[in-house]
């Protein structure tokens, strides 16, 4: 699989980092463009979930407190009037503690990997293991290329939310985690559009995700 990063201009002058799984490669065929503020844009993910809702007694997980591990590109900041529209135009966002350590978390049904970010593996001394199907990352710029060789078992918390994800170890500023795919389909996520939110079960328990508020 070959993953190929361009940058691109959009509104205001900003540069756009994207992400595209080249077409015939990857069945998936969804962009995605990590934007200058931090927010990650998909094209043709789907809107329509097919999962049945949870139950209504479910933990609601909020983004956990504290100084977060390194400083990141600023998300989505701007505030609307209207508290309807908090979440209209920003992905999902929140906070989580990685051997208690507070990191950034974004999930996002584009991504066909999870990913962590390098800088966190690094800062936090994570055992790193040998990625089983090597593949190559290829910024269209200056930078050339580079390839995917590993990959690391994250254990994270929110609230009473545990679990572990398998991610590929990936330089990345948007944030030190991202939950792709993988983990949508291992945990069988219901995404609330409207509320921007997940709902999911683990070991006999329900759990809604809240993402953090736009500062």
């Amino acid at each position: 699989m070959e993953v190929a990063m361009i940058r691109a201009n959009v509104v205001e002058d900003r540069e756009a980092t994207m992400a595209r799984h080249i077409a015939s490669q990857c069945p998936n065929k969804r962009t995605m463009i990590v934007m200058e503020n931090g927010e990650i844009e998909t094209e043709g993910e789907g809107d329509n979930d097919s999962m049945p809702l949870l139950e209504e007694h479910s933990e609601v997980e909020h983004a956990v407190t504290g100084q977060s591990l390194v400083v990141l590109r600023a998300l989505h900041t701007q505030i609307r009037d209207g508290s309807d529209d908090l979440q209209i135009e920003n992905i999902f966002y929140t906070r989580c503690h990685v051997k208690d350590r507070v990191c950034g978390l974004i999930t996002d049904g584009g991504s066909c990997v999870n990913v962590a970010s390098k800088l966190m593996v690094d800062k936090l001394g994570l055992r790193i293991l040998k990625h089983p199907q090597p593949y190559r990352l290829q910024w269209l710029n200056e930078s050339g290329d580079l390839k995917v060789t590993k990959q690391v078992l994250i254990s994270f918390s929110i609230g009473k939310y545990k679990d572990e994800v398998l991610c590929d170890v990936v330089p990345m500023q948007a944030s030190h985690l991202l939950l792709g795919r993988p983990w949508q389909f291992d945990r069988r996520t219901t995404h609330d559009g409207f509320k921007n939110r997940y709902s999911f079960s683990k070991d006999g328990r329900s759990f809604t995700l809240v993402p953090f508020p736009p500062q």
